[in-house]
Parts: structure tokens; C-alpha cells; sequence
């Protein structure tokens, strides 16, 4: 072979490398674009402990759309009604479980596939730290169930979670 053909196959293979490199990530956003409902979500402390961040039986769902927003609500069971019926009107108690029953983001998302990771840029949120920063999820994605580990959760530790695709 002389020196135009083999610099030719190896353009083609460095050209076809991107663009299956290019289509994996495309497959995978493709694959997590949709509306998941929550599974289970754990938070685990560094003594190897188990709780629910927002309380238990958690209800949630998470939105990623097919032009990179995202969306997710979770809130546990164990919030209670404002007597005033009023939340700008909530005593320091009802306040505090309303603020730890639930937590609430929005913003973009990005997938990369070389690490399996989500990473979100959280422009709101319920917990105000989190606005305006970047964070990645940990994922695997089996059929219709897409799981995540976050490393730094908001209520502290490790969180995971499992979401179901709706249908």
C-alpha cells in the first residue's frame, strides 16, 4: 500500500470511530429521554445506614425531554397540612417538614457515555445550594428502569434511586 491509501483507511477509521462514538451517546440520551415515576430512593449515611431523604413511601417523577431539560419533584408521605391553610402563613414546624418532605429541581441535562453518568445543570431548585450548580448522576439503564447514584445527596450521603419509564 502507498502512503495516500493507508493515510485514507485511516481517516475512515478515525471518521467511523467518532461517528459510532457519536451515535452511542445519541442511543443513550435517546434511551433516557421520557417521564420516569419513583421507585425507591435510600440515602446512605458512612456508617452504612439506610433512610429516606424526604421521609417515607416518597412518590416522584422525572422528566427529560429530547431537547436536554429536565425536571424532578420527589416528596415523601410524612408532610402534613398547614392548619392556616395558607403555606405563606405556616408555623417554623410545618415549614421545616415541608422543607425536608420534598425536594425539586429543573434545569439541563447532558449524557455522557463514556462514564455512564447524567449531568444535570440545576438552574432551580428547592434546596438553594443547588442552584446554578453541576452534578452528575451514576446511571444504568435496563429496559424500562433507569437507576442513579448520586454521591453528595441533599440531605447528606450517598442516594440512590430507581425510576420506572411511564408508558
Amino acid at each position: 500500500m502507498n502512503r495516500r491509501n493507508i493515510l485514507s483507511i485511516s481517516a475512515a477509521a478515525v471518521l467511523g470511530l467518532a461517528l459510532v462514538s457519536n451515535n452511542a451517546v445519541a442511543q443513550l440520551k435517546q434511551q433516557v429521554v421520557g417521564t420516569w415515576t419513583l421507585v425507591s430512593e435510600q440515602t446512605m449515611r458512612p456508617d452504612g445506614s439506610k433512610f429516606s431523604a424526604v421521609g417515607s413511601n416518597a412518590k416522584g417523577i422525572l422528566t427529560l425531554d429530547g431537547n436536554g431539560r429536565a425536571s424532578l419533584q420527589v416528596v415523601g408521605d410524612d408532610r402534613r397540612k398547614f392548619a392556616s391553610n395558607n403555606r405563606r402563613e405556616g408555623t417554623a414546624e410545618e415549614n421545616k417538614a415541608a422543607a425536608l418532605g420534598g425536594i425539586a429541581w429543573f434545569g439541563t441535562y447532558s449524557v455522557n457515555e463514556a462514564d455512564n453518568t447524567l449531568i444535570f445543570k440545576i438552574e432551580g431548585s428547592t434546596f438553594p445550594n443547588w442552584d446554578g450548580t453541576e452534578q452528575k448522576r451514576l446511571i444504568t439503564l435496563s429496559g424500562d428502569e433507569l437507576k442513579w447514584t448520586n454521591p453528595t445527596g441533599s440531605g447528606g450521603g450517598r442516594v440512590e434511586i430507581v425510576w420506572k419509564r411511564v408508558k
